[in-house]
């Protein structure tokens, strides 16, 4: 059988019943709890006809049913899917159907949202954790009832190579594409995580993450590995900067992994002098730029944590990290994400597969056992994401294509330079958009920044830039030109930079570029151009 997700859960709870293993807002879900209750749902999925491999969808905000939903899919032997409890229903509706889901876990507070999926094309033929009230058309199960179910689950003969669960992520052509991991690849990052920031059963993990993010996985799979608690943050808290810190402060968290969104939020609105974290041990940043005046600056008010840059697609949950040395000096300089870690192996190569020098750039090939098994029913996307490197006449390496520009630096060090689509010509000289991003967010001024391209009637290539600048500043439009000029070619200037008081967000909180981009094409008549 192998060791699976879910040992881990029935370990500690046989060592540390009482140990909480999740928390939020006050409550708790014990180790001994989270075993049991999820072995209750186990049960009724079975009951419901679920089986091994088959697909389970996850729709509620967080909550404590949420890790419940979790690890009673996969004591099933079914594959979660987490599903965005805010996207629209047609987007929810396609991933239902493409995933072939017929039992979908949810709560109450989303029983208003769920009949607009619900049409009589669906393959829902059961919701948990609503009730009849809902008066949904597929029958539906409370979470009473639930509970009051027999907590001895069949056993299911599972192996670490079958699905654990799948996660969507936009697609180029606009659909999701699900990322099929197992238990084996999950636990191969869930160990390698826990390794590498020394996690230990008396850590209280901070959970920032919607489960539909690949980030929320260290939370939910590295914290039980080692028997260590996960703090769920509420969604409301991740837009009020002053009440996360008080949380951070009044929960004693220790480990913190978000995107540097919320950080930066946390730095310049989260009254960060007036708390006392001093239980902050390790800081883990990734998923976008991150400004070096800003980590500089977040260092200093939390000078006992230690700060890493870590990187890596979905399709590999992570595959590297940089530890932010303590003497750490504030520069323009990017913040390079480090090496590749444990059993994986990198590999920069050109536009023809030929790896590169040190020093030249090029795309980052990644083989890990952290890797995803593939994208769920695409074959003409799954044969596109991988290079495949020959061993024997029988044998080759398979590398998952990142689509990310890096280049080795002189310390040997990988530093990220862009998407590779996110590269325009312009006159015939190749611009990466991202090394915009990166000057002007170095803008004393400048809080965060977006730049996208946008292509006239001509189909002349426009760069365009959208700025949030510091608090009262009076900094104009000329001003960021003149200071852009001194570090970009006069071909890579934008044409314009407009000032905004917010930026659209994904919900993992990233900037939503493509909705700027929309936004500045309402606006003006011009043709899109994708990048």
């Amino acid at each position: 059988m192998g060791y699976l997700l879910t040992h881990s859960v029935e370990y500690w709870a046989s060592k540390t019943p009482d140990q909480p293993a999740f928390r939020m807002v006050g409550k708790e879900l014990s180790y001994c709890e989270l075993w049991r209750r999820a072995g209750q749902l186990a049960r009724t999925l079975i009951e419901q006809g679920v089986g091994r491999g088959d697909r389970v969808g996850i729709y509620m905000n967080k909550c404590l049913e949420m890790p419940l939903a979790v690890y009673g899919i996969m004591r099933a032997g079914a594959v979660f899917v987490p599903l965005d409890p805010t996207a629209p229903a047609a987007r929810l509706q396609h991933m239902i159907d493409h995933c072939g889901i017929k039992v979908l876990i949810s709560h109450p507070p989303k029983a208003r949202a769920i009949p607009a999926f619900l049409t009589d094309d669906t393959g829902l033929s059961c919701i948990i954790g609503i009730d009849d009230s809902a008066k949904n058309s597929v029958h539906t199960i409370p979470w009473a009832e639930v509970d009051n179910s027999s907590e001895n689950c069949p056993p299911v003969a599972l192996m670490e190579q079958d699905l654990a669960y799948i996660m969507f992520t936009s697609g180029s052509t606009g659909l999701p594409k699900g990322i099929m991991h197992t238990h084996y690849s999950g636990l191969s990052y869930a160990r390698l995580a826990a390794q590498t920031y020394d996690l230990n059963n008396n850590d209280r993990l901070g959970n920032h993450s919607p489960l539909h993010f690949d980030m929320s996985t260290l939370e939910y799979f590295s914290a039980p590995l080692v028997g260590a608690t996960t703090v769920l943050i509420p969604e409301a808290y991740t837009k009020l900067p002053a009440s996360l810190s008080q949380l951070i402060e009044q929960e004693q968290l220790s480990i913190w992994y978000s995107v540097p969104y919320a950080l930066i939020q946390l730095l310049l609105r989260g009254v960060l002098e007036q708390r006392q974290i001093q239980s902050l041990r390790w800081v883990l940043f990734g998923g976008e730029l991150f400004p070096p005046k800003y980590l500089y600056a977040l260092m200093q008010l939390w000078p006992q944590a230690r700060f890493s840059n870590v990187y890596g697609p979905a399709e590999v949950n992570q595959c590297s990290f940089y530890h932010i040395p303590e003497a750490y000096e504030e520069t323009s300089h990017p913040i390079p994400v480090g090496h590749i870690w444990g059993d994986a192996e990198g590999m920069i190569v050109d536009n023809q597969d030929r790896p590169v020098s040190a020093g030249e750039s090029g795309e980052l090939l990644v083989r890990a056992p952290t890797m995803m098994q593939g994208y769920w029913e695409q074959p003409e996307l799954n044969a596109k994401a991988y290079y495949f490197r020959p061993v024997t006449s029988d044998i080759s390496d398979r590398f998952y294509r990142t689509g990310d520009l890096f280049l080795e630096n002189g310390d040997g060090l990988l530093e990220f330079l862009g998407r590779k689509d996110r590269q325009v010509k312009i006159r015939g000289y190749r611009i990466e958009i991202d090394e915009i991003e990166k000057v002007l967010s170095a803008h004393p001024q400048v809080e965060e920044c977006a730049v996208y391209v946008l292509m006239d009637e001509d189909q002349n290539v426009k760069i365009q830039a959208a700025v949030i600048v510091v608090s009262h500043s009076q900094i104009s439009e000329e001003d960021l030109l003149l200071y852009s000029a001194e570090y970009l070619t006069v071909y890579a200037l934008p044409e314009t930079i407009s000032r905004q008081t917010e930026f659209p967000r994904t919900t993992s909180g990233k900037i939503d570029r493509k909705a700027i981009q929309m936004q500045a094409l309402q606006q003006k008549p011009m043709n899109e151009m994708q990048i």
